[in-house]
């Protein structure tokens, strides 16, 4: 299932490179509703490039997937950035709401669709 959020972009980070090669890239979007809310998001792999042609202060829109995992009976929750567009203008009472289905395209690698389901 993926997800939209709107807002501006509040701070973006470094690219993280792991000793395996992997890579990762967050940034922050503040939503833009009574009670503006930080969201971190990332990007993976090849993806991190997508923020090199953003700045702080940019009006975007982001599709995300909400990733759940596990790790030594400790629990987290990730939220993977797939696509991220500019709005021209700022977002009134912007929320999460379920995104349209997206084209083939712009879909996460196979690999990263896979989905852990969570009792909430």
């Amino acid at each position: 299932m993926s997800y939209e959020v709107s807002g501006r972009i509040v701070k973006i980070f470094d690219t993280q490179v792991f000793n395996s090669g992997f890579q990762k890239r967050e940034f922050v979007v503040e939503t833009q509703e009574q009670y503006p809310q930080p969201i971190k998001l990332e990007f993976f792999k090849d993806k991190c490039s997508v923020l090199d042609k953003y700045n702080e202060g940019d009006q975007v829109n982001v599709s995300f997937n909400l990733r759940g995992n596990e790790y030594n009976e400790k629990f987290f929750v990730n939220l993977q950035a797939w696509k991220m567009e500019k709005t021209g203008q700022a977002q009134g009472n912007s929320d999460f709401s379920e995104a349209p289905i997206p084209s083939a395209s712009d879909a996460p690698p196979e690999e990263d669709q896979e989905f852990n389901d969570l009792p909430f």
